[in-house]
């Protein structure tokens, strides 16, 4: 534990990973050396989560474990979502830690752990200055999370939507874009490190450059970018596949459907969060309750763009909610039939607003029905993935389970981390695009052969 060296903890979403690889660059410029064993670091960082009730409590478990296992001659700092709400009862509950970074102001900490080395202030420290929003870039540090041939790049943060349920714009504020020759930039130096595909992610992508003045920001950047990095070829070095996270309904434009069925950089992919299917809920949830509009949007876009798939998230056990109005949902979900589909059982967030509404569906209700629509959606996205036997896919090809001898990666149905593996027989190369036979389907997963 001699020096400067440094063992960061990242949880929570992608926007959050983001987050804390800059903390990471941060770091390393100072000087600071990462080491993967706790143990043997000077300083411990954890980006915590506090969207939502579970991910509160893992970060509050991760913080105890940590304090446990630490020594007098370490820092700990708690940084991230959960301690810029809720920084002080993180104090009260992990006695042991040293400092206290909020969400909004991730770059300063170099600056946090000078002071704290530098003891002028009592500990814990609390660097929590009082900014509206999201702070803007730093210098030569790039916002983007690379893991290998694939990369998280964030074009916006915090969010100026009024979803009931939501803490985030009290966590992060409104909404706060960055700059187009920035994102650009980012891109250009992600391609240069062999990155194949780029995430956009914001809290909304599709409000991308409002804060800007722009009307459609992000047509926008997706013109600027893929005319800035041409369709190279599967075992070129290039930016190949361009995915769009996080799109709000009601905001997915005709603009927006013309340009991803034009470029072919951008995967015939869509994330569109609906939260739910019945236009009472979503009132209540404060949220687009226009389901003409999804459905004739969801149309459109799957007779402009050929093979789309679309993900999607919703929440169940929402106060109010009925089994009428559930069953809404079921229906709704079995007529669409989405590629993928995420779901939550309702967290109770105090100070948001639907705090009035309270809390009162039995958490065993909220599991059944959790576990019903989970159970619909498992046969819908087996049958589709058993449509795509014989056919042959493009798949980034990511890992290998040298036991098994097989290659495992992606297509482009599958977002990182969230969705689906494809499981590849034959020689293939990390980092690459290749053709790939499917040979066979499970419900998230599917296997294929090298059709090279």
């Amino acid at each position: 534990m001699k020096g400067k060296t440094y063992h960061l903890i990242s949880l929570g979403c992608a926007k959050n990973t983001v987050d804390s690889d800059s903390m990471a660059q941060l770091l390393d410029k100072d000087g600071y050396q990462h080491v993967s064993a706790p143990q043997h670091a000077s300083v411990l960082i954890v980006n915590t989560c506090g969207f939502i009730a579970s991910a509160r409590e893992e970060s509050l478990e991760t913080l105890r474990a940590i304090v446990a296992a630490k020594n007098p001659d370490q820092l700990l700092i708690a940084a991230g979502c959960l301690t810029q709400r809720y920084g002080a009862e993180v104090v009260q509950q992990v006695p042991g830690v040293d400092g206290i970074l909020g969400t909004r102001r991730w770059m300063d900490i170099v600056e946090v752990i000078h002071e704290l080395r530098e003891g002028r202030y009592p500990r814990p420290l609390y660097h929590l200055p009082d900014s509206p929003t999201i702070g803007t870039d730093v210098s030569d540090t790039i916002r983007a999370a690379r893991h290998g041939a694939s990369a998280y790049l964030k074009i916006a943060d915090g969010c100026r939507r009024p979803c009931a349920f939501c803490a985030i714009p009290l966590i992060k504020g409104t909404a706060v874009s960055r700059s187009m020759d920035a994102i650009l930039a980012d891109a250009h130096h992600l391609r240069d490190l062999g990155v194949r595909e780029l995430n956009l992610i914001a809290q909304d992508t599709t409000d991308y450059g409002h804060d800007l003045g722009m009307k459609e920001g992000l047509v926008m950047l997706l013109q600027k970018l893929t005319e800035s990095f041409p369709l190279s070829g599967r075992t070129e070095r290039g930016l190949n596949w361009i995915r769009i996270l996080y799109a709000y309904p009601g905001y997915v434009t005709d603009r927006l459907i013309e340009v991803m069925a034009s470029r072919h950089q951008i995967l015939p992919y869509l994330d569109m969060p609906l939260q739910h299917a019945h236009p009472d809920t979503l009132k209540r949830m404060s949220r687009p309750a226009n389901m003409d509009w999804v459905h004739h949007t969801i149309a459109k876009m799957r007779s402009t763009l050929p093979g789309l798939a679309i993900r999607t998230t919703f929440i169940v056990g929402y106060p109010g909610e009925t089994e009428s109005e559930f069953q809404t949902l079921l229906d709704f979900v079995a007529e669409m039939r989405f590629d993928r589909v995420g779901a939550f059982q309702f967290s109770f967030e105090p100070g948001t607003p639907s705090e009035p509404l309270g809390d009162p569906i039995p958490p065993e209700v909220k599991e059944d029905r959790y576990q019903r629509l989970m159970l619909l959606q498992q046969e819908i996205s087996l049958q589709i993935n058993q449509t795509f036997i014989g056919r042959t896919l493009d798949v980034l090809i990511e890992g290998c389970d040298k036991k098994k001898k097989l290659y495992i990666g992606r297509s482009y149905r599958d977002a990182p981390e969230i969705d689906g593996w494809v499981f590849v027989e034959g020689q293939a190369e990390i980092g690459q695009i290749i053709p790939v036979r499917i040979t066979g389907a499970m419900i998230y997963d599917m296997s294929g052969t090298v059709a090279i």
